[in-house]
């Protein structure tokens, strides 16, 4: 929702200051949709180009995170915490028991219980791989973060190629409306003859090429690209917490305070209270009682 409020401000900024110092409609309107169709079209043709189909379905996707925010709210960090206390708890108390939970998480008690956590493959498989690795006595904590961090880290190096590849946009398009207005000054001059009216209105439709490449590259695309890289590190935060636990656990912290440095690590406005997070941690206890 604030990203359509911040888009309804530029263009309520832009364009009403340019009908407040005096601007006409006109000449932009008569040129926009053949300038648009130059700027956007070529644009489009180099994103393809540029990307394989697998990176132009990723970008697709994620322009969606432009709108909607980051994934991971302060609930599903609360949520993570709960789950990765029940599992570390298991592992101490019944390593064997904890098998069954980590080799099925769809089918799994304990998983089922949080369904949107669940739903992403990265986070179970990160959770599992960890846990499962610790049973075949691949436990040594340096090891296991050195690991897991080139994981995290390669995982966000591809996350983030929705952001860079919109960022590329933006910085060819400032190039692409001068290409435009180009075209249009190669018009205009096929009608020197004609009065200076004429010719000004020719001028200041070919104009609308450069300012709609500028406009389109600092007022939207450049944004948008910030944007989705802001949402992607921050939703990376919530597999950096169960690096931090599972790796607290590797040394042989007790179960509490695993959870409790995962708490530590959740980044402040998503991070629970260790009175909330006590109080959920209780009633996960009574309800196993």
């Amino acid at each position: 929702m604030i990203g359509i409020v911040g888009i309804v401000i530029i263009f309520v900024m832009v364009f009403g200051g340019y009908l407040a110092a005096g601007g006409k409609m006109g000449i932009i309107l008569k040129a926009l949709p053949f300038e648009a169709t130059m700027i956007c079209g070529a644009a489009v043709g180099a994103f393809i180009v540029s990307n394989d189909m697998a990176a132009i379905k990723h970008t697709v996707k994620d322009l969606g995170k432009i709108f909607k925010g980051r994934k991971w709210m302060a609930e599903d960090y609360k949520d993570l915490l709960c789950l990765l206390f029940e599992l570390v708890r298991l592992a101490k108390q019944n390593p064997v028991a904890l098998e069954e939970h980590i080799e099925a998480p769809e089918e799994s008690s304990i998983f089922s219980k949080y369904e949107k956590i669940l739903t992403d493959k990265e986070a179970i498989n990160l959770i599992c791989d960890t846990l499962r690795s610790a049973s075949m006595n691949y436990d040594d904590p340096h090891q296991v973060e050195e690991v897991l961090e080139k994981r995290m880290d390669a995982n966000l190096h591809h996350a983030l190629h929705s952001s860079h590849a919109l960022q590329t946009i933006a910085d060819g398009l400032p190039a692409l409306g001068i290409v435009a207005a180009v075209l249009g000054i190669i018009k205009t001059m096929g009608s020197i003859d004609q009065p200076p009216e004429v010719l000004g209105k020719l001028i200041g439709g070919a104009l609308v090429g450069t300012f709609l490449g500028v406009f389109l590259a600092y007022g939207l695309v450049g944004p948008f690209s910030v944007k989705v890289k802001s949402v992607i590190e921050e939703d990376a935060h919530f597999y950096q917490l169960i690096r931090e636990v599972l790796v607290a656990n590797l040394h042989n912290h007790a179960t509490n305070i695993c959870i409790e440095v995962g708490r530590q690590n959740t980044p402040g406005h998503n991070r629970p209270s260790y009175t909330e997070l006590e109080e959920a941690l209780k009633e996960l206890k009574q309800s196993a009682a």
